[in-house]
């Protein structure tokens, strides 16, 4: 059994194709495909049942899909912990982040750890919650920016920093110039939000369930900035995190009169995942750099 042969298999399971697998992973497909039949064969069963284009894991692929990331989760950390051990901090550091997050959050925290660290190699991967979970669990990402709650038992929450809900309006809308609003208050609105997918949305739709409103969504998207254009235009209202916040003269920013109108925002790591010294050094980084107060 061959470090590339699982790294192929994992590959595969994790896009549910072969071309895809290959093309993640640099080889071509056939080559590829050789590998996984020589680790069936080695197994003793098939691990994947392939109908056309579709590629499924049998019940035999199942169970190896978490030895296999064990095995590889386990050769990473040598090797990084190998390179932890040189004097000069130096070394990758992949960081994942939600698209509610990571233009607003990411870039003053990168631009000052690359100014202390310069030969850290910092990449960012920008994918909404579940996918960076996924991303996480197979290795792909060492950190991910997110919203608590995560509900996954094999991560870790780091809380940074907590932020208050604001309405967004149009300029001409009769609550625009009110300090704060009630939800309540926007029953009648209709509603601009993100799609499904996303995090936030689910912050959303949890507000309005307090309020006790059904909101009338006429407008769904996966960018914020959507939104604001769209809010500007009058084609509705929309709830966003006070990071997103911005001087606009087409749109008033009015937070939301709840206490419980807020999101905390933390960097999330896998359970015994080992973390090389550049790469905690970054988790620490950003912990320190957060000053907001995270409630208990």
């Amino acid at each position: 059994m061959e470090v590339h042969q699982l790294r192929y298999f994992c590959a595969v399971a994790e896009t549910a194709s072969f071309t895809r697998a290959a093309e993640r992973e640099k080889v071509a497909q056939p080559s590829l495909s050789q590998q996984i039949m020589k680790l069936e064969k080695e197994l003793g069963g098939r691990l994947f049942d392939r109908l056309g284009r579709t590629v499924r894991l049998t019940s035999m692929g199942k169970v190896f899909l978490p030895r296999a990331r064990a095995i590889l989760n386990e050769l990473k950390a040598a090797r990084d912990e190998a390179a932890a051990s040189q004097s000069t901090l130096s070394g990758p550091v992949c960081i994942g982040a939600i698209p509610t997050v990571a233009p607003y959050f990411l870039p003053a925290q990168i631009a000052s750890f690359s100014a202390k660290f310069p030969q850290a190699s910092i990449t960012v991967v920008e994918d909404v919650t579940a996918r960076l979970m996924d991303r996480l669990r197979a290795s792909l990402v060492d950190l991910a920016l997110m919203a608590h709650p995560t509900r996954a038992n094999d991560l870790k929450f780091f809380p940074l920093c907590s932020e208050r809900l604001f309405a967004i309006l149009p300029k001409d809308h009769r609550l625009a110039k009110r300090r704060n609003v009630l939800l309540e208050e926007l029953r009648e609105d209709p509603f601009l939000l993100l799609r499904d997918d996303h995090c936030f949305r689910e912050t959303a739709m949890e507000m309005c369930k307090r309020a006790r409103l059904s909101p009338r969504i006429v407008f769904e998207t996966g960018q914020f900035s959507s939104i604001l254009g769209m809010v500007g235009a009058g084609m509705g209202i929309s709830i966003i995190p006070e990071m997103a916040v911005e001087r606009r003269s087409d749109c008033s920013f009015v937070l939301i009169a709840d206490e419980n109108a807020l999101r905390t925002v933390g960097v999330v790591t896998l359970k015994g995942r080992f973390l090389s010294r550049v790469q905690q050094t970054f988790l620490e980084h950003m912990r320190s750099q957060s000053e907001a107060k995270i409630p208990d």
